[in-house]
């Protein structure tokens, strides 16, 4: 599989997707629109990972890729290539479905839970991979809403919409699964002004001593090798 992979900043990279896609032996390459790079042909992929980012969805004046990103993951969804969209890329899914993105009732930065939601059962292996509650990494301040035929597929306890499918080939999660222990230092080193503690923002420490969950990438892994089988 030709797996591409867009990727917003030079800090929030692909992490455990890599690992992932090197170990199974998939095609992989990234767009790096920091770098000011173009997009690539469509019939070059066979499926989308959009990764996360600060700006906002919105940020099109600040970020005039962002206009042409948006319409290319469109025609990504419309022509059914497998799209994952994370954090950002979520959002930037929800938006594209004509989903409202707005600020979130609670800015959720740290290692906290996610629960499968009642829905979540109509899509039982995402499901049963997230029947734990188990432990991931969060760095938002927005969410979005439903978009329309979705399903709901998980919560927290700062913000209930933390996971939409639709079909098989549309999947976002605003949490993040690919983040590996580099990553989380990387996060802190450029993002330090988000880091406001309060119930929902851990402190630098708690980050840091968190980042043992990113060592291992089990449950990117078998969330990848059902979603993208």
């Amino acid at each position: 599989m030709r797996i591409h992979v867009f990727q917003h900043v030079a800090f929030e990279g692909p992490g455990h997707i890599r690992s992932w896609a090197t170990e199974r032996g998939h095609a992989f390459s990234v767009t790096h629109f920091f770098d000011g790079q173009s997009l690539p042909a469509r019939s070059a992929m066979d499926a989308l990972i959009v990764l996360g980012g600060p700006m906002s969805v919105f940020d099109e004046a600040k970020y005039p890729w962002l206009a042409d990103e948006k319409r290319f993951i469109k025609e990504a969804m419309d022509a059914g290539k497998p799209v994952l969209g994370i954090c950002l890329g979520a959002q930037l899914l929800a938006n594209a479905l004509g989903a409202a993105v707005k600020p979130a009732p609670n800015k959720e930065i740290g290692w906290f839970p996610v629960s499968p939601t009642e829905e979540s059962k109509a899509l039982p292996w995402f499901h049963g991979l997230f029947a734990d509650d188990p432990v991931v990494f969060h760095w938002h301040a927005d969410k979005f809403e439903m978009p329309y035929g979705a399903i709901n597929l998980a919560s927290s306890d700062a913000n209930k919409n933390q996971a939409f499918a639709v079909g098989d080939r549309l999947l976002a999660l605003q949490f993040h699964v690919e983040t590996t222990p580099e990553g989380v230092a990387a996060l802190i080193e450029n993002a330090k002004a988000d880091i406001v503690p309060s119930h929902f923002v851990q402190d630098e420490p708690e980050l840091v001593a968190g980042a043992q969950h990113a060592a291992s990438p089990a449950l990117c892994y078998r969330l990848l090798d059902v979603f993208l089988h």
